[in-house]
């Protein structure tokens, strides 16, 4: 017997070859990858996504250019750019439009404790998430299911249990009555709002931080150490670029819904700092005044998506890769 006759026959049939190299020439001449499915297969989620994103959208952004009714909510299908000079614009008592600053400064303010709760959520989650990447793999994930568990429960609980804290027989004013300061008033001030914000947002923070450091090679900082850097100039140029991209992920993840917050102010600010959130839903509820609430919600739109094109604008020059996934 030969060496070549005692060797199994393990090449594929000939015809069986020039089949598959066939239908691999015939997918490439339609443009198409062998076993991917074409993209009309996937229209049925296109239309739902539409339906359920951009159609209320669009519905928002129609009820901002109608009429309001002389009675009762809804809209009068007329064109009007009514709801859009009431944001800046008045009538007096002659008919003639002024200069009215009320709504810009409730956008201000707005602004302020967006900023504020932002500045502040930074602050806290930097160190908290590099402190968490610098501990064993183990550890960290017990960690990061400590800093996820305020997502398990509603929240509405989680705003109600500060009011149980902060209230004036609460555990704070406990503590403070058993010291001998007397009890505090901290419920329904724009502390506690400004408080409820930044315990609401503060994991939106810390997640993406901790995901640009949790691959960091923690060995380029101890040679930095060795060769005479301080700690200051070791985060300033080593850790802090890598952090940069979720530094800026975790801004936008805070600042963006801050700025239209509704449940913390009211609940525990007690209402008593417009913002803009309450303002939308006042025009909406009470006032019935529904062209000025979508002219509102158009306008911060517009604001948050010139933020976001300011973000992609710096990511590109800077070569910085930016995400709003946590």
């Amino acid at each position: 017997m030969s060496v070549a006759a005692a060797q199994p026959d393990t090449a594929p049939p000939a015809g069986s070859t020039a089949a598959v190299g066939g239908t691999a020439a015939r997918a490439r001449r339609r443009g198409s990858t062998p076993g991917r499915l074409p993209w009309y297969a996937s229209l049925p989620a296109l239309v739902i996504a539409a339906l359920f994103t951009l159609g209320p959208l669009a519905v928002v952004i129609a009820f901002s250019f109608m009429t309001r009714p002389a009675s009762g909510g809804g809209v009068v299908y007329e064109f009007s750019t009514d709801a859009y000079r009431s944001f800046l614009f008045t009538k007096n008592f002659v008919g003639d439009l002024v200069f009215n600053p009320t709504y810009l400064k409730v956008f201000w303010t707005s602004l302020e404790q967006a900023t504020i709760t932002t500045l502040v959520c930074l602050v806290l989650s930097f160190p908290l998430a590099l402190w968490i990447a610098t501990r064993p793999p183990r550890l960290q994930t017990l960690l990061m299911l400590a800093v996820t568990i305020p997502f398990w429960t509603n929240l509405l609980v989680r705003t109600y249990a500060w009011i149980l804290v902060l209230a004036k027989d609460g555990v704070v004013n406990r503590l403070s009555t058993a010291l001998g300061l007397g009890p505090l008033e901290l419920l329904y001030t724009p502390m506690a709002g400004q408080l409820g914000l930044i315990y609401t947002f503060l994991p939106f923070m810390v997640l993406p931080i901790y995901s640009s450091l949790a691959g960091f090679d923690f060995r380029l900082a101890e040679a930095a150490y060795d060769l005479g850097a301080r700690k200051a100039t070791v985060v300033r140029r080593i850790i802090w670029p890598l952090a940069r991209p979720g530094v800026v992920s975790g801004v936008l993840l805070v600042f963006i819904p801050a700025l239209g917050s509704y449940v913390q102010p009211v609940l525990l600010g007690g209402g008593k700092v417009l913002l803009i959130g309450n303002l939308i839903a006042a025009q909406f509820g009470d006032s019935r005044n529904w062209p000025f609430g979508a002219a509102l919600s158009v306008i911060i739109l517009v604001l948050l998506a010139l933020a976001l094109l300011g973000v992609r604008w710096w990511s590109k020059r800077t070569g910085t890769t930016v995400s709003l996934s946590l």
